[in-house]
C-alpha cells in the first residue's frame, strides 16, 4: 500500500531571534526580518514532515511539501527535501503574504486541489510565528474531509483508515479516522531526522514546482481577511523594585510588613 501525502510547511522567523534584534513595523503592523538572522521551517511543521517519513518509510508514500507565503528563502524551504521529502510546492506570490488564517486555509486548500489525488494532509499543530492553530482546521474545512489534531503518532492501516495517537496533558487517547483526512502533528512525535549529506547534494538537485495565485484560481478579493489586526506591538515592562532593609532579618521583616500595610496590600 502506498499513499499520497502533503505536507504544508511555512517559513517563519526565527523564533531563537534575541529580542535586541526584534523589530515591528507599527505602521505596516508586521514583524521585519532581523539583520543577519535568516528565517526558517516551523518547527512543527518540521514535526510534521518526519511523521510523513515515517510513514513513507512503514507503507510507502510520495511526499509533497507545499507552503504558502513570498520572499521564500530557497536553502531554507528546501530543507524538508534534504530530510526525505519528493516533491516541494511553493505559492510564491505577493498577494498570498501576510495572510490571515482564514485566507492562509483558502489558499492551502486550493494548492492541494491543484495538486490532484490526496490520501493524507499533515500539518504542524501551529505555527510559532501567530500560534493561531488555525489553519489547519480551516483546510480540513474547506476540503471536506476529517481532521485529528495533537498527533504523536500516525499509524495507516490496510483498509484505508489511520489510528492516531493525540496527544494531551495527562496522557493521550487514540481516535481512528477514514482517509482522506488532515492530522496536525505536535512535537511530542519526536525530534525531526538532520539532513543527511546525501540529502542535502539530492535536494540541491531538485527544483521546487512555483505557482502564482492565478495558478491556482485566485485573486485579490478571494483572500481578504476576515480577522483585522487592530495593533501590534513589543509590550512594554515599568516595573519599579523596591529594596527594604532592616537591622537583621526580623527588622526587615517588620518593615516589609509596614510598608505593604502602607500599600493597602495587607
Amino acid at each position: 500500500m502506498s499513499i499520497n501525502i502533503v505536507v504544508c510547511a511555512k517559513q517563519v522567523v526565527d523564533p531563537e531571534t534575541p529580542a535586541s534584534a526584534f523589530r515591528i513595523d507599527s505602521d505596516a503592523k508586521r514583524v521585519l526580518p532581523a539583520a543577519g538572522i535568516p528565517p526558517v521551517v516551523n518547527g512543527f511543521d518540521e514535526n510534521a514532515v518526519e511523521a510523513a517519513l515515517q510513514l513513507k518509510e512503514t507503507v510507502g508514500a510520495s511526499v509533497t511539501v507545499l507552503s504558502v507565503g513570498s520572499g521564500f528563502v530557497m536553502d531554507v524551504m528546501k530543507k524538508p527535501l534534504s530530510m526525505g521529502a519528493d516533491q516541494l510546492v511553493l505559492v510564491d506570490d505577493p498577494l498570498v503574504a501576510d495572510l490571515d488564517s482564514f485566507a492562509t486555509a483558502r489558499a492551502l486548500a486550493e494548492s492541494v486541489k491543484k495538486l490532484g489525488e490526496f490520501d493524507l494532509v499533515l500539518c504542524g499543530r501551529q505555527a510559532s510565528d501567530w500560534d493561531n492553530a488555525m489553519a489547519p482546521l480551516g483546510v480540513a474545512e474547506m476540503l471536506g474531509i476529517p481532521c485529528v489534531t495533537l498527533a504523536q503518532k500516525i499509524e495507516v492501516e490496510d483498509d484505508g483508515g489511520i489510528v492516531v495517537q493525540r496527544a494531551l496533558t495527562d496522557g493521550y487517547e487514540v481516535v481512528r479516522a477514514t482517509l482522506p483526512a488532515l492530522v496536525t502533528v505536535s512535537n511530542e512525535l519526536g525530534e525531526p531526522r538532520y539532513p543527511t549529506l546525501r540529502g542535502i547534494m539530492t535536494a540541491g538537485r531538485k527544483r521546487p514546482t512555483v505557482w502564482s495565485a492565478s495558478d491556482i484560481g485566485l485573486r485579490a478579493s478571494d483572500l481578504a481577511p476576515k480577522l483585522l489586526l487592530e495593533d501590534l506591538f513589543v509590550p512594554v515592562s515599568d516595573r519599579q523594585c523596591e529594596l527594604i532593609g532592616g537591622e537583621d532579618d526580623a527588622d526587615a521583616g517588620r518593615n516589609l510588613a509596614l510598608r505593604l500595610r502602607e500599600a493597602r496590600l495587607i
